[in-house]
């Protein structure tokens, strides 16, 4: 996409989310490089991200760019950290990424944007965007391995259409040593954690220390019988095998949670495999890309390989049926489908009740 507005021949000016790490300046520094004239905005979350503000200043001021600071404490912690907890509460393991993109972290960039004129927004993510059949699609980046695609699935048209993802094509080793030419001393940061508000990643001491300890109850074997009391479903996920502090003298695994009475349902080794997931809140950029029958792939968390499904439903209800049985699809988790390498849509992992868990099995 050129710098120069064809029809102006004004310069193209980009508004670029940045934090102050590697990726970020990254992408501030390819746009500089292409001629676009650059602004920036570091959101402050929470206190976690003072640093984060802090560093993005001194990169903004390193290239000359200027930037803002955008306090979004209570959106984010209404938006993200409530519905984080609650998910937990409720026996789901969330993705916290996945639901500040659209509601929280995007949305505010792209009304910053409209607010200041700039013409797009850009990002460090890794992930490319095309276009076909007349609308926008993210893709798979060139580096499979720091692929976010699965993060931005929720993103609508209108930031699609506006949104540059200038590392698309770049290895992560590529950006460090292009910010270590640009002479950044941030080239060798670490990457950023992955849960941005809890430092010590001790979610469950979070939670209870904001919400309440949440339910407690019972671990049940694989025969259904009751084994011992557990520390509180806040503490677990499925699929789960270490730290679940009980001995049955085999390998065994969370299999269900219970938000109602609090059970934690352990399977055997290899009874952790559903066929199919069903899905909700589902999102795409055309709904004949979800149509029944539709051969595909999906990614059902965020590090999982894509694997041959096959989407079925009628009636907003989406169901994806595995070509082989996949591992302990959370509930909570995104489930993100993938065609020739383009997101043609996702959604929610719902809970699966145990008769139809039985079925699976």
């Amino acid at each position: 996409m050129p710098a120069t507005d064809q029809n102006t021949d004004r310069t193209e000016r980009v508004l670029v989310a940045m934090s102050g790490g590697v990726d970020s300046s990254a992408c501030v520094y390819l746009l500089q490089k292409a001629g676009y004239q650059v602004g920036g905005v570091v959101f402050r979350m929470s206190p976690e991200h003072d640093q984060a503000v802090a560093d993005a200043r001194q990169v903004a001021e390193f290239f000359g760019v200027p930037i803002e600071v955008l306090d979004l404490q209570d959106v984010f912690e209404k938006e993200v950290i409530d519905y984080f907890c609650q998910s937990y509460l409720a026996g789901e393991t969330p993705n916290p990424c996945v639901r500040c993109n659209p509601t929280v972290k995007f949305k505010y960039l792209y009304q910053l944007m409209l607010d200041r004129g700039y013409d797009y927004i850009a990002t460090g993510h890794y992930a490319d965007i095309r276009r076909q059949n007349g609308h926008w699609y993210f893709a798979q980046a060139d580096s499979l391995q720091r692929d976010q695609s699965y993060m931005l699935y929720r993103l609508g048209q209108d930031i699609l259409s506006h949104l540059l993802l200038p590392l698309a094509h770049y290895q992560k080793s590529e950006i460090r040593q292009l910010v270590k030419e640009a002479g950044l001393p941030s080239f060798s940061k670490p990457d950023s954690q992955e849960n941005c508000f809890i430092s010590d990643n001790d979610y469950a001491g979070y939670i209870t220390r904001r919400c309440g300890p949440g339910k407690s109850g019972y671990f049940f074997g694989p025969d259904g019988s009751p084994v011992a009391p557990h520390q509180g479903i806040l503490h677990y996920t499925v699929g789960q095998r270490k730290g679940l502090g009980i001995a049955l003298g085999r390998p065994v695994f969370v299999r269900r949670i219970d938000p109602v009475d609090g059970g934690v349902y352990l399977c055997e080794s290899g009874e952790e495999f559903d066929r199919q997931i069903a899905l909700r809140d589902v999102c795409c950029a055309d709904e004949q890309d979800l149509a029944a029958g539709t051969r595909c792939q999906v990614k059902i968390r965020s590090v999982a390989r894509p694997c041959p499904c096959t989407i079925q439903g009628e009636d907003g209800q989406i169901t994806v049926v595995f070509d082989t049985p996949q591992r302990a699809p959370a509930p909570g988790q995104s489930a993100v489908l993938y065609r020739d390498g383009l997101v043609i849509g996702g959604g929610i992992i719902v809970a699966q009740k145990q008769s139809d868990q039985l079925v699976n099995s």
